[in-house]
């Protein structure tokens, strides 16, 4: 086999996605109006790609720029399948507002296809190339209302602050560049090895900034609360996910495979984000009244907790952050499900005050947001306990600092347990003040579906979740 072909091979997953969406684009510019057949091939295409990354060999292609390892496989099937759900979601959603375009479904396969090279970047470029055509994807499905002043406002937040992101990401690569004289992991890795020197770390930060604004960690979360609110209810959920995921992955190869020999020089930045993360989402969320702010700020603290899985370091620590964002990206993409299913009086449900009595209108929906609720609370059997279990059980065997940002840790969780019982009590047992509208048959599914992985499914999925990703956790193993 030649090396192109080899290297082609390798980037099979990319090369489905970014050959489907081309395929899709043409066919959406040519055809009068698109239907389930539509949606249906861009789900298989997302299929596809994600049998591809599980099955596919591993290697590194196009000279180390892109990897296929039990990492990126990992991820990719995760990230693949959360793009699925919401292509169903979104496309379900738009329709029965009559506002649905094939627009919409080619922007989440280019943004999947973005988050593909994210989790395989093996090099600065590759690297940026992932993140930027992830990022310039969500900033259009952010405003894709273009007649909503809110969603229009989200999308031209998201893209002005994602630029300033973009320009702490590039300046930091230029210097790690500059100072370790490559631009590909393995060989920063070789230039960093026992230390890195002053240069490096400098472009070391600005790297973790720029990440750091594509999850949403403090204090580089200023976007994330007026997104959240002003975008699409179901784009939301595809936002507080997969990308998530994608960048939290991007953000462990880095760190680990480039600069694991400076370990105890980058946890200390990594803990102080997480902290402030947590307690910014905990502390902040308290004062929120619209549930799509509210739980902005939960997935900031929520990132805060896989940052200190991913400052515990190791194969263990790295395991914990990937099991954490695997069970958070179910988990909040049934939350969103649920808000996109409900409504009341025609308007959608997104204030505390709109959930009264709902569990007498719709107690199946008011069941799965108090799963919901109480996973993200992290109380057991929840999956959200356990994503939190394999956290803080990682920070705990690796020293001092990171036992104390996992008791800190503890600390925001409890303030932020008021947020989500108060939701609770509101749904539970204050009066409500008139019907709710019938909700979305693809959202409720949804919804159904995530609650029950949230509990009991996650009890069973957890044996087959934890060998896997700690088979590829240990790809970065020295």
């Amino acid at each position: 086999m030649s090396p192109l072909s080899h290297d082609l091979m390798l980037a099979a997953p990319e090369l489905i996605l970014a050959g489907s969406a081309m395929l899709l684009l043409v066919w959406g510019a040519f055809a009068r109006k698109t239907g389930p057949v539509f949606v249906l091939a861009a789900v298989v295409a997302l299929a596809a790609a994600a049998f591809a990354a599980a099955t596919g060999e591993a290697g590194r292609a196009f000279n180390g720029a892109l990897i296929a390892d039990n990492w990126a496989g990992f991820s990719k099937v995760a990230i693949f399948a959360a793009s699925a759900v919401s292509v169903v979601l979104c496309d379900r959603w738009f329709t029965q507002r009559g506002a649905n375009r094939f627009e919409l479904t080619v922007l989440i396969l280019l943004a999947a296809l973005g988050m593909g090279i994210m989790v395989s970047a093996g090099d600065l470029i590759s690297l940026y190339v992932g993140i930027e055509l992830q990022s310039l994807a969500l900033y259009v499905l952010a405003a894709f209302q273009r007649d909503d002043a809110k969603s229009s406002e989200a999308g031209l937040k998201y893209f002005v602050l994602g630029a300033l992101s973009s320009g702490l990401l590039l300046y930091g690569a230029s210097l790690v560049y500059g100072f370790a004289g490559s631009t590909r992991f393995v060989d920063i890795a070789v230039a960093t090895h026992g230390g890195a020197g002053t240069g490096v770390i400098f472009g070391l930060v600005f790297l973790i900034c720029g990440i750091g604004f594509k999850v949403s960690a403090a204090p580089f979360h200023m976007w994330t609360p007026d997104v959240y609110e002003g975008a699409p209810t179901p784009i939301v959920g595809f936002f507080a996910g997969a990308p998530k995921l994608a960048a939290m992955a991007l953000f462990a190869r880095l760190l680990t495979e480039a600069f694991g020999g400076a370990l105890e020089q980058w946890r200390q930045v990594v803990l102080i984000i997480a902290l402030l993360s947590v307690f910014v989402g905990a502390f902040a969320g308290l004062a929120q009244s619209n549930l799509k702010r509210l739980w902005a700020y939960s997935s900031i603290a929520n990132i805060g907790y896989a940052l200190i899985g991913l400052a515990a370091g190791g194969t263990a620590g790295v395991q914990s952050m990937l099991i954490f964002m695997a069970l958070y990206t179910i988990d909040v993409t049934g939350f969103f499900a649920c808000l996109a299913a409900l409504q009341r009086g025609g308007k959608a449900m997104e204030r505390f005050d709109d959930f009264a009595g709902l569990m007498r209108e719709r107690p199946g929906l008011c069941l799965a947001m108090t799963a919901f609720s109480l996973s993200a609370l992290g109380l057991p059997p929840f999956s959200g306990f356990w994503a939190k279990f394999y956290v803080f059980k990682a920070a705990l065997a690796a020293g001092p600092l990171a036992t104390w940002a996992a008791v800190l840790g503890l600390v925001g969780s409890v303030v932020a347990a008021f947020y989500y019982l108060r939701l609770i009590k509101v749904m539970w047992l204050d009066p409500a003040p008139s019907a709710t509208d019938a909700p979305a048959g693809g959202a409720v599914a949804i919804a159904y579906a995530t609650a029950l992985f949230a509990f009991p499914v996650v009890m069973a999925a957890l044996i087959l979740i934890d060998p896997l990703s700690l088979h590829a956790a240990a790809a970065f193993a020295p």
